[in-house]
């Protein structure tokens, strides 16, 4: 299946508000069987979403990167981690280090990673949508209805459940 970033885009704005006032109802209520249905809405549509046909999020935001993460690119690389620091982190507004430019400056024409096991720690956890206490994540899965296909789907799908 094709995927329309445009079309993502514009479903995003015309749900804002409501996918907004959604994912903070399902923060004070946490459901209990949240994490379950997240997850399963998660599987359910990466059987279908393809990432690499896509790359939004490698396109259009930048991970945070840990010190972590800083020692791993340092090491696949073969270059000290300052070195890493230097040619390709800054410190945001939040003191948090991320790429200096968009898209991701490891990401290939084909939308591969030439990092990909070294990725970010934020890189392989993204999108977010399967993880455990999913609605302490409310305001991060709101941001990412607009870069993510998936994380718009997998909202939906809550929505029908719990709406």
């Amino acid at each position: 299946m094709a995927i329309d970033l445009n079309k993502l885009k514009a479903d995003a704005q015309n749900k804002s508000k409501e996918n907004k006032a959604f994912l903070t109802k399902l923060k004070k209520k946490k459901p209990k069987d949240l994490d379950d249905h997240s997850q399963r809405l998660h599987h359910e549509v990466f059987s279908y979403t393809d990432c690499l046909e896509c790359a939004n999020c490698c396109k259009s935001i930048s991970p945070i990167v840990i010190d972590r993460d800083i020692d791993r690119l340092a090491k696949h690389l073969r270059i000290k981690p300052s070195a890493v620091i230097e040619q390709y982190l800054h410190l945001d507004e939040d003191g948090d280090y991320v790429f200096n430019e968009t898209p991701c400056p490891f990401l290939m024409p084909d939308n591969y990673c030439m990092v990909y096991e070294s990725r970010p720690r934020a890189c392989r956890e993204y999108p977010h949508t399967d993880r455990k206490r999913f609605s302490q994540i409310s305001a991060l899965t709101y941001q990412n209805t607009f870069v993510c296909p998936a994380v718009f789907d997998v909202v939906e799908g809550l929505k029908l459940i719990y709406d």
